[in-house]
Parts: C-alpha cells; sequence; structure tokens
C-alpha cells in the first residue's frame, strides 16, 4: 500500500500550509509509515492511505516520488 504524508520538515513548527510538504510511503499501515519515519524528526499532519485511482493521479505530478526508508 502506497500513503501520502503530510508533513512540516521542524517538529516545532506550526502547520502552515504553504510550508507543508509531502512524500509517498509504501508501508502495510498508517503505524508502519510512522515508525518507518520515525528517525526523520517529522511534524506529521496526515497520513493518507492512497487508493489506485488516487495513486494514479499523484503519480502524474512532478512531485511524486516513492520514498525507499
Amino acid at each position: 500500500m502506497v500513503f501520502k504524508v503530510l508533513y512540516q520538515e521542524l517538529p516545532e513548527e506550526i502547520p502552515v500550509r504553504e510550508r507543508t510538504k509531502s512524500l509517498y510511503v509504501e508501508a502495510d499501515s498508517e503505524r508502519d509509515v510512522r515508525r518507518k519515519l520515525a528517525g526523520q524528526n517529522y511534524n506529521i499532519e496526515y497520513i493518507q492511505l492512497l487508493d489506485e485511482a488516487h495513486l494514479a493521479y499523484e503519480k502524474k505530478s512532478d512531485h511524486f516520488t516513492l520514498e525507499t526508508v
């Protein structure tokens, strides 16, 4: 399964849409995503499971890169 993670790079940073970044992670569950990103020290706002249609849409973006963590 592929998850889209919305996050702030600094853990103490207040979530502001203009500074929110996203990454894509392949994992078995939301808990697995959090475990894989635990060492990154991100302020995770939201983790979204992507269905096939949404994943196909995201793959069309220039910013789509599946992270290997």
